[in-house]
């Protein structure tokens, strides 16, 4: 979950995948042998990609993540049936698209151990085998921030599986640094914190310490950094708005940045400062920048694109150039691949799919 804006004309997808539809019939298949379709760059002025091609056709598909060696994709997906996000293995491609959860609940967030021996992620199966019902929106837009998530590990088929946390309420948005330790977010000392533990589930370290929704966090390709997206939210109003919703297993996604700390949650700084919301932020293989999603443009819009930064918050960099959502970039481990979803080239309204291009540096 670590998205948080859904796609098409409603505001998008995961950080927390409340509201993905149901049911939706893939709208085209890969070519024969499956090969992906080529798709042109947005207007031609993504002179950072390269060859960009689609890998899902259809439903909602999104976080999709390379392996430590970079030979394989993990993703979610909503599709033609499967009702709610399921972990889906994938090759780079785009053929032998295979579920690797166990099919029940809500899953979210897959992540790859390194070696390839191993794949973690959070679901909600344990809590019921349907889909979690999605929140209302009396209370205006919110997201829902499911109690029953928990993570599990896996071996990369889905066997094997073994059940990392046990605490009540929300743990989610595993990933899993170069040395096999995972950061991910609870909400078990009653705010929304980053917290990071052994590839087995022990040794479990609180890393963030403020009021707000800090989450989203990938470790820096050397492990020594954590970037994140969150806000701070000092006692008032907000804060006791934010917190009546999360007590009450809500979140209202409207104003994050991007952040980035020290791997044992020291020396925390801002490295975004847009307004809107920019999230979803990833590390350039060599450490130094940062490509993330925002809609800093149109803070109130629906428009998300791509942009690059440097590490102390210069540089800014537009990355994509279309009218719809961009989100979820991530480098392959040799910077020569960039991995994303979008609505680019969408069959249907709605549609969220994963693409890849080669990365012009």
């Amino acid at each position: 979950m670590h998205r948080p804006f859904r796609s098409g004309s409603t505001l998008l997808v995961c950080l927390l995948a409340a509201a993905v539809a149901a049911g939706v019939v893939l709208a085209r298949e890969p070519a024969v042998g499956g090969a992906a379709q080529v798709t042109p760059a947005g207007d031609g002025t993504e002179v950072h990609l390269a060859n960009v091609r689609q890998l899902t056709f259809g439903g909602e598909n999104a976080e999709a993540y390379f392996s430590h060696e970079g030979t394989e994709i993990i993703f979610q997906s909503t599709r033609e049936g499967v009702p709610c996000d399921q972990i889906f293995r994938m090759n780079l491609d785009g053929s032998n698209q295979t579920m690797v959860s166990t099919g029940k609940g809500r899953t979210t967030c897959g992540y790859f151990y390194p070696g390839g021996d191993a794949i973690v992620y959070a679901s909600t199966h344990l809590g019921g085998d349907e889909c979690p019902p999605p929140p209302s929106f009396r209370m205006g837009y919110v997201w829902a921030i499911y109690d029953s998530y928990d993570i599990f590990r896996a071996a990369p088929d889905g066997s094997g599986l073994t059940r990392l946390t046990d605490t009540p309420g929300y743990d989610a948005e595993p990933t899993v640094g170069p040395d096999g330790r995972i950061v991910f977010t609870s909400v078990r000392d009653g705010d929304m914190e980053i917290y990071s533990m052994n590839g087995d589930g022990s040794d479990v370290r609180r890393l963030t310490h403020r009021q707000g929704p800090d989450g989203g966090a990938f470790f820096s390709p050397d492990g020594s950094k954590i970037i994140f997206r969150g806000r701070e939210i000092p006692d008032g109003p907000e804060y006791d708005d934010f917190k009546r919703l999360l007590d009450a297993g809500l979140w209202r996604p409207t104003a994050v940045e991007v952040f980035v700390m020290d791997a044992d949650g020291s020396n925390v700084r801002q490295v975004t400062d847009f307004g809107g919301a920019s999230f979803a932020p990833y590390w350039h293989p060599d450490g130094e920048r940062i490509i993330f999603s925002s809609n800093m443009h149109n803070p109130d819009g629906r428009n998300f694109d791509l942009f690059l930064i440097n590490l102390d918050g210069t540089g800014l960099e537009q990355v994509t150039f279309t009218d719809v959502f961009d989100g979820f970039p991530m480098f392959s481990p040799d910077g020569t691949r960039l991995i994303f979803a979008s609505n680019r080239d969408a069959a249907k309204e709605g549609d969220t799919n994963v693409f890849i291009a080669d990365w012009v540096d």
